[in-house]
């Protein structure tokens, strides 16, 4: 049917929000920055829109924030904003993949990460002890060198508790806060008691770590490397980690989530409310109806490639992990490199709040 100009509608009359032109020379700071990009357009809006539902989530007083990272985001020097959102009370609850973890490590006991020259092939780089990460390098030297930090606290740690990533992570914090000073993940959240999860802890250095030391008590008691290999003497048992997490489930009022990147960390924080769902309808428990009623993502990866990275917010509602926009869930969604979004987007609420005076 053909459209009729007298029933043409006026976007003021239907009660929508009007784009502004994004006038530079009237922005002061970053948060004035991303004030006139939420009424832009594109990945400008996305950016903008994420600042105030990132203001809306801090400054709830009922909200429990669960953050969760993955991607090179320590070799590409960003663990500094997981220790200011650890500080700020931004974060209660990290969950991030292992190989973040070790590399934030070795930044925070001292160790420097450099800039790749194109000009050096891989094969070079190898024979060289350089470890590349797209245009970083983590030289070898710096993970022998994180590896006797740690023996150092696997060695103090008693024996015979049952362990799991938490309960190292909590360690490597405590060994941390009490020989340096400077900031890194694991120090600072053990100082605010912030529980640092690593779900696939065995796909990282730190895993490999912690197989290296088991594997060298076993040969040094006579075992073959064979026999080794399957000689544990530690007792580790990821299920204790989905557990704690629970307990701080539990606990919270209502939830948010930060997320960099996706993958593991991401999933494994989100499936909290299908597996508090299976509990009480298998089980027959009566437990809190858990959903994330904010959420704000940064990652590049579109929803068409199929990867949970790229997974919306809104399929999240189908498997209740999301309270739905229509009950006042609060979702952003930034497709960019973090490297990018993440730094602003950090810096603009934190100079909104201040100016509204709502610092957490």
């Amino acid at each position: 049917m053909r459209r009729k100009p007298e029933e043409f509608h006026d976007g003021a009359q239907d009660g929508l929000t009007p784009l502004r032109p994004l006038d530079i020379k009237e922005i002061q700071d970053f948060d004035e920055l991303l004030a006139g990009y939420s009424l832009t357009a594109f990945g400008g809006r996305s950016l903008g829109e994420a600042a105030e539902v990132l203001q809306a989530m801090v400054t709830d007083p009922e909200v429990t924030i669960v953050g969760t990272f993955s991607g090179a985001m320590t070799v590409a020097k960003m663990g500094l904003l997981i220790c200011d959102m650890i500080d700020r009370g931004w974060l209660q609850v990290i969950i991030s993949t292992g190989a973040l973890m070790a590399h934030g490590l070795i930044e925070a006991v001292g160790q420097v990460h450099y800039k790749h020259n194109p000009g050096r092939s891989d094969e070079e780089l190898y024979r060289l002890g350089y470890n590349r990460v797209y245009d970083t390098l983590e030289m070898e030297s710096n993970l022998d060198y994180a590896e006797a930090v740690f023996k150092t606290v696997l060695n103090r740690m008693d024996k015979e508790q049952t362990l799991c990533s938490t309960v190292i992570c909590r360690e490597l914090g405590k060994y941390l806060a009490e020989v340096t000073d400077q900031p890194g993940i694991l120090r600072n959240a053990y100082l605010k008691g912030v529980p640092v999860f690593i779900p696939a802890f065995t796909d990282s250095e730190l895993g490999l770590d912690v197989a290296n030391w088991m594997i060298q008590k076993a040969c040094q008691e006579g075992k073959t490397i064979p026999e080794a290999f399957t000689t544990l003497s530690l007792n580790f048992n990821p299920f204790l980690d989905l557990g704690l997490y629970g307990q701080e489930i539990f606990k919270a009022g209502k939830l948010g989530i930060f997320t960099i990147g996706g993958g593991v960390p991401r999933n494994w924080a989100q499936q909290v409310g299908p597996f508090f769902d299976i509990l009480q309808n298998r089980l027959g428990i009566e437990l809190p109806f858990v959903r994330f009623h904010y959420g704000v993502r940064i990652c590049p990866e579109p929803v068409h490639w199929g990867g949970l990275s790229g997974c919306t917010y809104r399929e999240g509602v189908s498997w209740g992990k999301f309270v739905p926009a229509s009950e006042g869930g609060r979702f952003a969604e930034v497709l960019c490199d973090a490297t990018i979004a993440w730094p602003i987007l950090i810096k603009a609420v934190a100079q909104r709040l201040v100016k509204r005076q709502q610092v957490r």
